[in-house]
């Protein structure tokens, strides 16, 4: 087969799986589902494991495939067309490996739902539309794989749809995602105004053109339009990558079943904006004040979501903010223009964070689904397996060397650090003091969980015991990979000529911050041993140290520091009070708006005004002439006899 059929068997098996398991799921039965599904999926992601030697091993050239010509507008075409190259290779490498992980985890973790083909068919639905996201050529796929994964995220958050909690939550992360989407389609009708076209070569080719073209606002003010396009373009991916302020809707995931957060936080949905972002850098590159705005936001989301994760008790939402910092993370490896690092921290991220919600949830289901980690305590000598692998991606999560999340955060952190931006500063701060705060939340659950003494329901006694090997495989799995992958990555992604990713990614020569770190690179080990002397390092041990302080020796310094700061741990419980203020403004106003419309134009003025005030009118003007009727001749005489005398008037003159 060539690579073009196989990129079309990549796409197209999961869609098949969708339609095997959500049509003909009832009749098949459970097992036959699950093999069906599963095995398309290892199909696809044996194909990408091709696609990714032929294009980045062997350095094939670009292909750019066409699949059929859906519309013309005008001088306008939109094809259903597909990009290979070595990104896209590596990102669908990456979707159908974390996907089949969470495949055959749900075999175990769903086993009892009564809506397991549904599930199954959802999540191969959820593959399907984030393929076509990295796979596509041009705007018009990227949105229709865009706006797939933000409506299948929507049923899947909501599986539980008997849940009020999981309802809720399916529609904040609907809502707040549309909110993301109305900013990305005006950048790309921007961009069709601007370039007349769609595909991403042609406007590529165009964007240094703009770079004198100005858009005037209403009063005067102005802005580049590739700025412009650049800023509306990533307000679409502060709504897929949960960046503040719109990161409200990725907590309440954990509404959903537990492989669902796994599949949107590890390497679907969420990363879907920092590859659009790295895809569209030939814009991006343009713009330095976008730069600096992508920086200083996701620097923000980095450090205060990182906060947040300290103050929760629910297993799951603490993993939540752990993506949300780590999504920061990548966000100011973007802002800095070290694109092929924040792709480097997606890869690694992917691993270690499936492993670390799996692990999760194979302790939610040794406890029969309780999540509050103040009900746990002591189950590592319970769930073995489940604690080595949840170690193995807490250790990844806080980058301590030599594991995979060490290499890609300390590149990003030090690539901060030589970044000129505005904003550089600020930032290098934030991810400093975000490595402290990583280990301590992580350590935090880690030692809550599996340590200290038993809290579980007594009537679970004896009860408890590891997951069956369908859950444990796939942790096992993952947990290589979080440990190899960075080392294995960093010197073709980053410090090779040319690097991995090659001209899938563009940078100025002004801009390449990971070029200046390729002169004191030196090999993996050197690096790793080289960290002890880093700032950084020290900084993740003295948040492993404080976890434990607060948790294990002397765990009532923990009341001590809530009663001195009860303050701040009040606005850390609050989330900083977004919820709240979207609730009270966005929520409460917007109805209150609505409300206020309806009284003011449907009930007065449409009701009142144009339909009842016109009845009124007619009535008012048959109760007035109907007294000129009297009944009397001489009444009428003396109408006719003025009537005349007016018309001989009017005449004369």
């Amino acid at each position: 087969m060539d690579l073009i059929t196989i990129t079309y068997m990549i796409i197209a098996l999961p869609l098949l799986g969708a339609v095997v398991a959500g049509i003909f799921g009832k009749v098949i039965g459970r097992t036959a589902t699950h093999r069906v599904v599963i095995s398309l999926i290892a199909v696809s992601f044996a194909l990408s494991c091709y696609l990714f030697y032929v294009m980045v091993l062997l350095n094939y050239p670009t292909i750019t495939t066409v699949l059929y010509t859906w519309a013309h507008a005008g001088t306008i075409q939109m094809d259903v067309s597909f990009l290979i190259d070595k990104l896209s290779a590596v990102m669908a490498c990456i979707v159908t490996f974390i996907s089949f992980m969470v495949y055959v985890y749900t075999i175990g973790y769903m086993a009892d739902d009564p809506g397991y083909q549904r599930f199954f068919s959802y999540i191969s639905l959820f593959t399907f539309s984030m393929l076509v996201l990295v796979l596509a050529d041009n705007f018009l796929l990227l949105f229709f794989g865009w706006e797939g994964v933000g409506l299948v995220s929507y049923l899947l958050i909501g599986f539980w749809f008997k849940r009020d909690t999981a309802t809720l939550g399916s529609l904040k992360a609907f809502i707040v995602n549309r909110v993301g989407d109305l900013g990305f389609l005006l950048g790309i009708a921007l961009i069709l105004t601007d370039f007349g076209s769609l595909q991403y070569q042609a406007v590529f080719a165009e964007a240094p053109k703009l770079l004198n073209s100005l858009w005037v606002f209403p009063g005067g003010a102005s802005m580049t339009t590739v700025t412009l396009t650049c800023l509306l373009l990533f307000i679409g991916a502060m709504g897929k990558s949960a960046q503040v302020p719109l990161h409200v809707w990725l907590p309440e995931s954990m509404e959903g079943p537990t492989p669902i957060s796994a599949l949107i936080h590890a390497a679907t949905m969420v990363t879907a904006g920092i590859y659009m972002v790295t895809r569209l850098s030939p814009i991006f590159e343009y713009s330095p004040a976008a730069l600096s705005v992508i920086l200083v936001i996701g620097a923000t989301t980095c450090f205060f979501m990182g906060l947040l994760a300290v103050t929760q008790f629910d297993i799951k939402r603490v993993i939540a903010y752990s993506t949300l910092s780590q999504l920061g993370y990548m966000a100011v490896a973007l802002g800095v223009s070290a694109y092929d690092a924040a792709i480097f921290h997606l890869v690694t991220h992917a691993f270690f964070k499936a492993l670390l919600f799996l692990a999760a949830g194979s302790v939610i289901i040794a406890l029969h689904h309780e999540q509050d980690m103040r009900k746990m305590g002591g189950l590592a000598r319970y769930l073995p397996v489940t604690y080595f692998t949840f170690l193995i991606g807490s250790l990844a999560l806080s980058a301590l060397p030599p594991f995979a999340g060490f290499y890609s955060k300390d590149v990003i952190i030090e690539a901060t650090r030589l970044s000129t931006l505005p904003g550089a500063g600020y930032a290098y701060f934030c991810v400093q003091a975000g490595a402290f705060f990583t280990a301590l939340y992580t350590f935090r659950a880690l030692f809550l969980t599996f340590h200290t003494e038993e809290r579980f329901d007594p009537a679970l006694q004896g009860k408890i015991h590891e997951s069956p090997w369908v859950v444990l495989l796939p942790l096992l799995a993952l947990a290589v990979p979080s440990v190899i992958v960075g080392a294995l990555l960093i010197g073709p992604m980053l410090f090779s000529t040319p690097r991995l990713l090659g001209d899938s990614v563009f940078i100025l020569p002004q801009h390449d911050v990971i070029k200046q770190l390729g002169a004191d690179y030196h090999g993996v080990l050197a690096m790793a041993f080289e960290a002890m002397n880093g700032l950084t390092f020290w900084l993740v041990i003295a948040g492993v140290a404080a976890a434990w302080i607060f948790n294990v020796g002397f765990t009532g310094w923990t009341a001590t520091l809530k009663q001195r700061f009860s303050w701040l741990y009040a606005i850390l419980v609050h989330k900083y009070g977004f919820d709240e203020f979207n609730q009270a403004v966005l929520v409460k106003g917007t109805r209150e708006t609505g409300e206020a419309l309806y009284t003011v134009s449907d009930l007065k003025v449409i009701d009142g005004i144009c339909v009842n005030g016109s009845g009124e009118a007619v009535r008012w003007f048959a109760r007035v002439s109907r007294h000129l009727q009297t009944g009397y001749l001489y009444h009428y005489t003396l109408v006719m006899v003025l009537g005349l005398m007016c018309f001989l008037v009017w005449y004369v003159r």
